[in-house]
């Protein structure tokens, strides 16, 4: 049997032979060379550790012997394992005098594998490439892991933000149920998966589920399960939501659209933390925490019958509220820096400066998609720029007209019969008074729109070309002025 290090990286691994015997050290060197791996020899502790710190040659795996001269190999493992960078090294301790001490002692500090000399090649070649194996698997999850605990990192240096922050770390480590509030797209599940990450259960399952997206007829189905043939299509026994969460977190999103009756049901495993599977009489208990996420006005939708006040009550325990982002406008540089640079790395693209004119101009957005629109913009704005995003990058703001500043609406269609169109932007309206800027520049724009669609018959698509606007945008000015098939 031999190692494959091949399939382990393109980069053969290089492991560090550490023995003051020259002969062990040529052997081993031969084997492991003769299976790929690159080798590096010292005939003490001290040069060995002197090898391992060299950051020209990274190091992947080091045996070493048990006696040596001067530092122990014992000793040289412990003062790794003393070291950030290096204590999740693999060491394989070898030995030709060992005792069942010796090995205990080299596994409590942090050895990877122990055997006695005379080697057997076969183990050595098994042992190496399992424990580079593991090493490297250990560092792929850890990467992981820092890759999702930075993906779900909130952003902001704003009160609100800091408010936002104390009440987190304040709840996260209770078991209260929490009621996380908040407009669309301003971080609900972000702030839930953060309670979920700095409480007792972070390693215990995080099971998020959208209410909204679930048909009435199967959320009982999908929260506390179902046994064969309860229902039709019902083929085997499933295991709901809460079952899944046991231990952990259960996230329930847009917890406002949930069904009355599941809604009972929900409150009866919130008081005594028993579900029963649909089709079945058998009480299941479970301990779960729940979060629950909405951006309704759940007050409103008790008064209203449309939920349950014993229920809110239940959930309510300690509320949060996430701001919107208008209500943090400071925090737009911070995130729109973060989006860009993450977009960029996610994508193997070279990093992005972002101009300050588009700051100024991000900044001034109303953003009533909040944080989830703003990076949208972003992202697309690092699609279309070159090294440098400029305001020519950024998509124009749907919700305000481009003469309207001041407006923070969509432009809707004009009831009333539009004006004549004149044959240039009148200095005057109708009354004779004259216009304002904003009067003329519309007047300006809705003539030029005009005569661009009588120029292409009507065709909206080669109209946006020339006029440089996407189409909806074109079709949202057509109505916007009132403007009708046929003038011109």
């Amino acid at each position: 049997m031999s190692s494959e290090p091949q399939e382990l990286s393109q980069v053969s691994p290089t492991v560090l032979v550490v023995d003051d015997e020259k002969n062990i050290r040529r052997t081993l060197e031969m084997v492991l060379t003769g299976e790929g791996y690159q080798v590096l020899s010292a005939a003490s502790a001290e040069e060995g550790l002197e090898a391992i710190g060299n950051p020209s040659q990274p190091v992947d795996l080091a045996i070493f012997d048990l006696k040596l001269p001067g530092m122990s190999g014992l000793d040289a493992l412990e003062k790794l394992r003393g070291e950030e960078a290096n204590k999740n090294l693999p060491v394989i301790v070898i030995s030709g005098h060992a005792t069942v001490h010796d090995a205990v002692n080299a596994i409590k500090l942090g050895a990877s594998d122990f055997f006695e000399k005379p080697l057997n090649r076969e183990r050595v070649l098994v042992s190496v490439s399992n424990c580079i194996r593991t090493a490297r698997l250990t560092r792929t999850v850890e990467a992981m892991r820092g890759e999702l605990e930075a993906r779900y990192e909130m952003i902001g240096t704003s009160p609100a933000m800091q408010k936002l922050f104390q009440d987190i770390d304040k709840v996260a480590p209770t078991r209260a149920s929490v009621l996380i509030t908040g407009e669309s797209g301003t971080g609900k599940e972000l702030v839930s998966r953060a309670l979920h990450r700095l409480s007792p259960r972070m390693d215990a399952p995080f099971v998020k589920v959208n209410c909204a997206a679930i048909p009435r007829e199967l959320i009982e189905s999908e929260l506390f399960g179902h046994e064969k043939g309860s229902f039709t299509g019902a083929q085997a026994r499933k295991r709901g939501f809460f079952e899944q969460a046991h231990g952990g977190t259960l996230f329930l999103d847009e917890i406002g659209d949930m069904d009355l009756s599941a809604q009972a049901k929900v409150l009866r495993a919130l008081q005594n933390g028993e579900i029963i599977r649909v089709g079945s009489e058998h009480v299941i208990n479970v301990d779960v925490r729940v979060l629950a996420a909405t951006n309704k006005d759940l007050g409103k939708e008790v008064a209203s019958g449309r939920f349950r006040e014993d229920l809110y009550f239940r959930l309510d325990v300690f509320p949060i509220r996430v701001p919107a982002l208008r209500e943090r406008p400071g925090d737009v540089r911070l995130l729109a820096d973060a989006f860009v640079n993450s977009f960029c790395n996610e994508n193997g693209l070279k990093q992005k400066r972002i101009d300050p004119a588009v700051y100024e101009a991000i900044s001034q957005r109303k953003w009533p998609g909040n944080v989830r629109e703003l990076k949208n913009v972003v992202e697309r704005a690092a699609i279309l720029s070159s090294d440098v995003i400029t305001i020519a990058d950024l998509p124009e703001d749907p919700h305000v007209s481009p003469f309207d500043e001041d407006a923070d609406h969509d432009a809707g269609p004009v009831e009333s019969e539009p004006a004549a169109r004149p044959e240039a932007p009148l200095v005057t309206g109708p009354d004779g008074a004259r216009l304002s800027l904003r009067e003329y520049r519309e007047a300006a724009e809705r003539a030029y729109i005009v005569d661009t669609l009588v120029e292409f018959e009507w065709n909206i698509s080669k109209a946006a070309v020339t006029l440089g606007v996407e189409r909806t945008n074109l079709h949202k000015k057509i109505r916007a002025y009132g403007i009708k098939r046929g003038e011109g």
